[in-house]
């Protein structure tokens, strides 16, 4: 509820402090999560999720490269 307040031009909001707290479990900086949420067709085309995460799926595959590695740790850095 809190990312669409944001979102939406005919709404009012922010991230509310519950919001924030799960965030922060998640490690995802609210810029970051702002980003992904409005442009995550744009930014990822393959698979999604940590370096190491990346690096299994591609093992399972049988793949050399680790096709967006460079957006997936810029978005689970802090």
């Amino acid at each position: 509820d809190d990312t669409g307040r944001i979102i939406r031009n005919d709404k009012r909001g922010y991230i509310s402090e519950s919001s924030t707290k799960i965030l922060n479990r998640l490690n995802i900086p609210h810029d970051n999560w702002l980003k992904l949420t409005t442009e995550f067709g744009k930014l990822f085309h393959g698979p999604v999720g940590t370096l190491q995460e990346l690096t299994d799926y591609c093992e399972h595959l049988e793949k050399r490269r680790r096709h967006f590695a460079a957006s997936c740790q810029h978005f689970y850095s802090n």
